[in-house]
């Protein structure tokens, strides 16, 4: 498992290095403001790369007695700093497109090039999020998830500059610019959506969607009497499930033992990398 999410976390370090530099060199050249915030776009997923890369390393790393619950919330510290970067990265791109349609500087050199590189970056930012979301989903990885989530963003502001360069190449330079504000937009829409996600489990918000999963699991077993209690937190891949169940009050120990093992392995059985702790009391006490 660690090594294919390593191995996946740096091929996408080396595709971040290749349009960041491919961007800047085009961007330069022609003096495309989108092309420049799509290489300061490609810069900060870099960061974002290399951030994912070692929290990869470390999130999988068992409990120690200095972590008890393992190292899994690296993963959702590493998709809170990619959303501060994504951020900063809206920042610069209004600035500078706000100030470029103020003072009327919006010529740019449309080439060949500039179309190379939209399209090049297309083409690579949809092979690596493809691929990065395919593995965050299989290991439930937020770190790989917002690496994906980058790469995306990627491609979206990717075809927003192409039609910039389009509208530039028929002499409506404005259109540059304004399609930086359009890289902006999206990049402050995924950064919302991402960010909310990684500090509602960094404050151990409950998810309320596998929160009432486990219930209806619970339900469903005839020797637990009713239940409650129930808490859930998720720190990177790994669940934590603490819940109070009652049965029969005639069972003895072994028996009741026997039914908080069931119901741990159902639910172990629906989620994977789940840890569960059950306390279990007769029927008709609290």
């Amino acid at each position: 498992m660690e090594k294919e999410k390593k191995r996946v976390a740096g091929i996408s370090v080396f595709a971040a290095i290749f349009l960041t530099g491919f961007k800047l060199i085009v961007g330069l050249l022609t003096g495309s403001l989108g092309i420049l915030s799509e290489a300061l776009h490609s810069a900060l997923d870099l960061v974002a790369a290399v951030i994912t890369y070692f929290t990869v390393r470390v999130s999988d790393k068992p409990a120690d007695k200095h972590h008890h619950f393992g190292h899994g919330k690296t993963e959702n510290f590493s998709a809170l700093l990619e959303t501060i970067l994504l951020i900063i990265t809206c920042v610069w791109i209004v600035y500078e497109a706000v100030n470029r349609l103020l003072t009327g500087n919006t010529h740019i050199e449309v080439t060949i090039w500039s179309y190379i590189v939209v399209i090049s970056s297309i083409i690579v930012d949809v092979s690596r999020s493809r691929a990065l979301y395919k593995v965050a989903r299989k290991y439930n990885s937020q770190a790989l998830e917002a690496d994906a989530l980058h790469f995306s963003t990627d491609i979206w502001s990717s075809v927003v500059v192409l039609i910039g360069l389009i509208c530039a190449n028929f002499g409506l330079f404005a259109a540059d610019s304004v399609a930086a504000l359009g890289v902006a937009l999206i990049v402050l829409t995924v950064s919302y959506r991402l960010g909310k996600k990684a500090i509602d489990v960094l404050l151990d918000r409950s998810p309320l969607t596998l929160s009432d999963e486990i219930s209806s699991m619970i339900q469903l077993i005839p020797e637990v009497s009713y239940y409650h209690d129930l808490k859930v937190r998720v720190a990177g891949a790994d669940t934590f499930v603490n819940i109070t169940i009652h049965v029969d009050p005639e069972l003895n120990i072994s028996e009741a033992h026997a039914i908080s093992h069931k119901v741990e392995k159902i639910i172990c059985g629906r989620i994977e990398r789940c840890e569960v702790h059950i306390h279990y009391e007769p029927s008709g006490k609290e």
